[in-house]
């Protein structure tokens, strides 16, 4: 049987098991309903023959289905009203367990897979209140206190409207199958939603629509890192909590740094991030290609780094003198002066560390070294020693 099959099964069964949910609930309202009636009656007959007295004579009473005769003494009177007080409170309560069954039968909309963050009972309830659940943050509490404690991470709703009490079960009990993926520092934004959408079966353009719609940058908001996302999670619910857990990482580091975050700031030093993560050979030498940068920026020097033309869809091409020459974006910054607009690619830490702390230096150029293990270059302070390093590396194979 095909993954396809088994999926539609699967849908057949859980909208099975939310139909007969709600049919016992339904049953149980009439059944509450039926009980709490009877009680009212009998509770409202005893209470009439212990209040009606005749004076001398056994007071006689008959229905379609019941015969009685009572002696109106005093020991009589006492009983009825014990008896009475007990049916008062069983009404009472089965009143109350009414109200929570048609209050637990209450209908909700929600996303197929809800992540739960760590916490208390209390600040789970406020999280998924904030995110439009219809949730109590009083009642709800305690009752999950009874039902069980919600699992932190991703739960398996498996409908998308089910019962309040159906809801928090599952919150408590449902945990969902995830898939991890890995995020790669250097990486475009453009293939990185293309994976997510081959790896998590999504629409591209789904995915695309709603990064536009909540990122506040086009490209380097990702931060790179290994997720694990659960099977069968929507477009729109992975890319929220993507940027969310990444807007949070930027904003963290730069607190840490600055004591708070601009994001104007920010975004200069992520767009210079990302040149060196696409220039540099390893994290040992990031500090000197940003010094590269900037003393390149400082002297009002053209950058001239292919890395920069790595930007989108081009994140793996290799740059030759026919690209450079047919590109106008402001990415090619052999033909204009500056950064580029927006960062080229998503960055780790250290090429973020890099571009805020670069390395006190005088060089403007830099060669990859064809001798090195781990990738690295040789840097100069002139374009002398620049081209003469580059017909020494054409000579090496």
């Amino acid at each position: 049987m095909d993954e396809k099959n088994l999926s539609i099964q699967g849908s057949l069964l859980r909208a099975k098991d939310n139909s007969s949910l709600e049919l016992f609930f339904d049953l149980l309202n009439l059944i509450f309903i039926f009980f709490i009636c009877t009680i009212s009656f009998l509770s409202n007959f005893i209470y009439n023959c212990s209040t009606f007295k005749p004076a001398k004579s056994n007071l006689s009473i008959k229905t379609p289905f019941l015969s009685v005769k009572i002696r109106p003494t005093r020991t009589n009177v006492s009983k009825i009203k014990t008896i009475f007080s007990f049916l008062a409170i069983l009404e009472c309560t089965l009143l109350i367990i009414l109200s929570l069954i048609i209050y637990l039968g209450q209908k909700i909309d929600t996303t197929s897979v809800v992540f739960v963050p760590k916490g208390n009972i209390s600040n789970i309830i406020t999280y998924l209140g904030n995110r439009n659940f219809n949730i109590s943050p009083t009642i709800d509490k305690y009752l999950l206190v009874f039902i069980g404690r919600p699992q932190a991470g991703w739960i398996n709703i498996g409908s998308t409207s089910l019962s309040k009490g159906d809801f928090l079960y599952h919150l408590a009990n449902a945990k969902a199958a995830t898939k991890s993926i890995i995020i790669y520092p250097g990486e475009t934004t453009e293939l990185i939603l293309q994976l997510l959408a081959r790896e998590y079966n999504l629409s591209y353009d789904e995915l695309r629509n709603s990064y536009d719609l909540k990122s506040s940058l086009e490209d380097g908001m990702i931060v790179p890192e290994t997720y694990a996302f659960p099977i069968g999670i929507s477009a729109d619910h992975l890319i929220s909590y993507l940027l969310k857990v990444s807007q949070a990482t930027h904003e963290n580091m730069s607190k840490k740094i600055f004591k708070n975050y601009d994001k104007n700031r920010w975004k200069r030093y992520l767009i210079i991030a990302s040149i060196i993560q696409k220039e540099a050979g390893n994290e040992k030498e990031m500090p000197i290609v940003s010094s590269v940068i900037y003393n390149r920026l400082r002297k009002g020097m053209k950058l001239q780094m292919d890395g920069a033309l790595n930007y989108g869809k081009h994140s793996h091409i290799g740059i030759t003198a026919r690209r450079i020459d047919e590109d106008n974006s402001k990415f090619n910054t052999y033909k204009h002066r500056g950064l580029p607009p927006y960062p080229i690619c998503v960055v780790s830490p250290a090429a973020i560390k890099a571009s805020i702390f670069p390395k006190k230096t005088n060089y403007l150029y830099f060669v990859r070294d064809k001798k090195s293990r781990k990738n690295g270059h040789i840097f100069s302070t002139n374009y002398k020693s620049h081209v003469n390093e580059i017909l020494r590396q054409k000579k090496i194979r």
